[in-house]
């Protein structure tokens, strides 16, 4: 079978990411043959695509991780899935084409209430705010946190299951269209990092204590001021390199600042198990079904102009989840 994709022969700009035709081989052992529906674009697909991570198969590599459609095939050995099966899947790179094989251990079924584009463009997402939120730090109604990137897709999901569970949520964004976004989100107070210093308005809105936790995916921009934000013995989570990766730091600067602590955690590691998978995919399931978050799906793109959504991503003009259709 051929198959359109997106491929990537050499680490670089937008303008690396080629469209052309591939060979789908009929699935092997412990393979499912899907054909996609939706197709995420996470910031993770521009790390990949620049080099900041490397492919597990080197190069080249077809782009992207995220995705959910239909099951066309069924390889020997596998039992939980048959032809006609809506899934979708969080975490396996080789997600911009039509059609692909993937491993039966990465995919979850699709309930029927949940659309392809809820699934397609928001589970990464929305698993990533369910393990940052409910297991990296256990947020309840006593938790006062900054979340950087409040507009972002992840951002956007994280305001209102943070809201669900009765924080107090602090976010930051740049300009006035996207703070007014992220407060219709679960935001209680938003920083238009344009205009304003993010750690004194901190500060100020906590009337000089600081946060519990700072959730950061911006990267070299936000440090070290995210460690200004924190309360003495809080707790900096760094989960992204948008604006670049952290420079090294001296472990002393966490005790200088407050005893403080910081992790680096990964969807990966906190889905590591079929059942870890499952449960937290059901999670975020219910939490979309019981109507507290909305995945608000604000930029749609064909698979042939995934150069052009890269790009704009890179530039934040995007907003909320972004997907492509093949």
């Amino acid at each position: 079978m051929k198959s359109k994709a997106i491929v990537i022969r050499r680490h670089g700009g937008p303008e690396v990411l080629e469209l052309t035709e591939i060979d789908v081989p009929a699935p092997g052992p412990g393979e499912v043959q899907i054909r996609h529906a939706a197709i995420a674009l996470n910031f993770v697909d521009v790390y990949y695509r620049t080099g900041l991570y490397a492919p597990s198969g080197g190069l080249p590599f077809v782009a992207g991780g995220e995705g959910a459609g239909t099951v066309t095939a069924v390889g020997p050995g596998v039992a939980d899935f048959r032809e006609g099966d809506r899934v979708a899947y969080p975490n396996s790179n080789g997600a911009y084409c039509e059609f692909r094989n993937i491993e039966a251990e990465s995919l979850i079924h699709l309930p029927d209430d949940i659309s392809f584009e809820t699934a397609g463009g928001g589970l990464m997402k929305g698993m990533t705010v369910e393990f940052l939120l409910n297991r990296t730090y256990p947020v309840g109604p006593e938790t006062v946190l900054l979340w950087h990137a409040a507009a972002g897709g992840v951002g956007l999901i994280a305001g209102q299951w943070a809201k669900a569970l009765g924080a107090t949520v602090i976010g930051t964004a740049g300009g006035s269209d996207k703070v007014k976004l992220a407060l219709a989100h679960g935001f209680d107070h938003v920083i238009d990092y344009h205009k304003d210093d993010f750690a004194a308005r901190v500060k100020d809105l906590t009337s000089g204590k600081g946060v519990d936790v700072v959730y950061d995916s911006v990267g070299k921009d936000t440090f070290p001021k995210s460690l200004d934000c924190l309360k003495p013995r809080g707790l900096w989570v760094t989960f992204g390199n948008a604006s670049g990766p952290v420079p090294p730091m001296a472990p002393s600067i966490l005790a200088q600042k407050g005893s403080l602590f910081m992790t680096r955690p990964t969807l990966g590691n906190y889905i590591a198990t079929s059942g870890e998978l499952k449960e937290c995919a059901e999670s975020f399931f219910a939490i979309v079904r019981g109507n507290k978050v909305v995945i608000n799906v604000n930029q749609t793109y064909r698979l042939a102009d995934a150069a052009q959504a890269h790009a704009d991503l890179e530039a934040r003009r995007t907003s909320g989840t972004t997907l492509l259709i093949p």
